[in-house]
């Protein structure tokens, strides 16, 4: 993908790409299987936030914290990329700050540089243990548990595809977008397994109080393992500031993903496969209409309202999690069968090929043979732009 959208940096790349090089059906089943991802991950945000913010205080509804969220999302999508990228710069330094910070206090305190002075180290990786038990006792209980775990980190785990939805505005794109893209792998691996190391060692999966963050959707402290542990080791302060961190983080993943999910939508409507209305920008180039529906959807959110926090985020994560096709499985175990689960887990996977026959039988689509494939269409525009790029003075 880094290659393909490096050659012809467009709006929504990859998913114009799928009906360009493949299947024109191919490419509409794609766009919208990408754009229900993207835009369902804007509610699981808000939600996630709402649970965050109670850390301090309950006083204000979720009703509020929703509306809020909502509308400072539209403010900001609103402007131009310029305004986007201004504060997803500020807001992205904040997370590489807070993880970088959490595996350094995780080091620290592990080798007993806290205030009790425990040298806990790996304790917990042999009581209770490091695999925990699901459904199951044994071992098929500690492999479900495993795949559990897997579900939640693939839902967790962005690639260059978020990279790629900015490549139709980014400015010279040719230069900026290969140091985007290997820049991603590298902080993956630093990031994400070195954060999961670090959770295993600060609380063991037995603590009541993160168990019930996610059994019962106990809003604040609990639902940060980070700020579980720190409690106990009796450390002040730093509670506050991780949370607040943490706070601004599911505020900048939420703004990624209006982003994202309504450029996915432009790049549909541009194919002419969603109506022509959405297709209309600002002075700015900003699809509004997209950046609208986008926050239709993330309406979805209020179901908090009457619903555990915990259950509404666990739907989401079953929608998102698209490729993972036993994401929802625990369904079919005696006693666990739930309808929204359900549906949530496993509509997409009926959707997409739905999308793809009708389209296929409506159009009269074919799959393209290679030598069939135009890789020259746009591309003189782009290197025209990139000859004449003159690069603006620092500020």
């Amino acid at each position: 993908m880094a290659e393909m959208v490096t050659y012809l940096p467009i709006s929504s790349p990859f998913i114009r790409f799928a009906g360009r090089y493949v299947d024109e059906a191919f490419g509409v089943a794609a766009g919208y299987n990408f754009f229900v991802f993207e835009a369902a991950l804007v509610p699981f945000e808000i939600v996630a936030y709402n649970v965050i913010i109670h850390y301090w205080s309950d006083i204000v509804p979720a009703g509020g914290i929703i509306t809020i969220v909502i509308v400072l999302y539209g403010l900001i999508n609103v402007f131009a990329v310029k305004w986007y990228g201004e504060s997803e710069f500020w807001l992205a330094l904040g997370k590489v700050i807070l993880i970088v910070g959490l595996i350094c206090y995780t080091f620290v305190t592990m080798l007993g540089g806290n205030p009790l002075h425990d040298r806990f180290g790996f304790r917990y990786w042999r009581d209770p243990g490091a695999f925990a038990e699901l459904y199951k006792t044994g071992t098929l209980g500690r492999w479900l548990g495993f795949l559990q775990c897997l579900i939640q980190a693939s839902f967790t785990i962005a690639g260059p595809d978020y990279v790629s939805m900015a490549a139709g505005e980014a400015e010279n794109p040719r230069k900026v977008l290969p140091k985007a893209y290997n820049a991603v792998f590298g902080r993956l691996m630093a990031f994400f397994v070195l954060g999961s190391l670090a959770v295993g060692i600060n609380v063991p999966y037995t603590d009541p109080e993160l168990a019930d963050a996610f059994s019962a959707g106990l809003p604040g402290a609990a639902a940060s393992p980070y700020v579980v542990a720190m409690n106990w080791l009796k450390i002040q302060v730093l509670p506050d500031i991780v949370n607040a961190m943490v706070l601004t983080a599911a505020f900048s993943a939420g703004n990624s993903y209006v982003y994202c999910a309504s450029r996915s939508l432009f790049g549909l409507a541009l194919e002419g496969k969603a109506p022509r209305i959405l297709t209309r920008c600002t002075r700015n180039g900003v699809p509004i209409y997209c950046v609208l529906v986008v926050l239709l959807i993330s309406l979805l959110s209020f179901l908090q309202v009457s619903n555990s926090a915990s259950v509404v985020l666990q739907w989401f994560v079953n929608l998102v999690c698209g490729p993972i096709e036993f994401r929802g499985y625990s369904v079919f175990l005696p006693g666990q069968w739930d309808v929204p689960t359900f549906l949530f887990s496993y509509a997409m996977i009926g959707v997409f090929p739905v999308l793809f026959l009708v389209w296929k039988l409506f159009k009269k689509t074919r799959w393209l043979k290679p030598n069939e494939v135009d890789l020259l269409k746009d591309v003189d525009e782009i290197e025209e732009y990139t000859r004449h790029y003159v690069p603006k003075p620092p500020r």
